[in-house]
């Protein structure tokens, strides 16, 4: 999670869509410029360690756009695909 949230601040679409599930994953990524992610609270999670196939992250992650912050709170959803953390989405 937090490596993506690190990809969607640097504006890094390769990332995004090599860690997105392969059934939800989207052809293409268009990323607003105009959005800069400041930071990132995870409020929650749940499965996700070594024996785990799946898992969620409940996050906060904060931003500024157009000279405005704002906040936008999600519960995401993760699995393992060829043994990697990919997101899959969001609940």
């Amino acid at each position: 999670m937090r490596s993506r949230f690190s990809a969607y601040a640097k504006g890094d679409t390769a990332y995004l869509l090599t860690t997105w599930h392969s059934t939800t994953r989207p052809p293409r990524l268009d990323l607003d410029r105009k959005t800069r992610w400041t930071e990132l609270e995870i409020l929650e999670t749940s499965g996700g360690s070594a024996i785990h196939t799946d898992g969620t992250v409940r996050f906060r992650a904060h931003y500024v756009e157009r000279g405005r912050a704002g906040v936008m709170e999600e519960n995401s959803a993760f699995s393992r695909e060829n043994g990697r953390w990919v997101y899959v989405a969001a609940l």
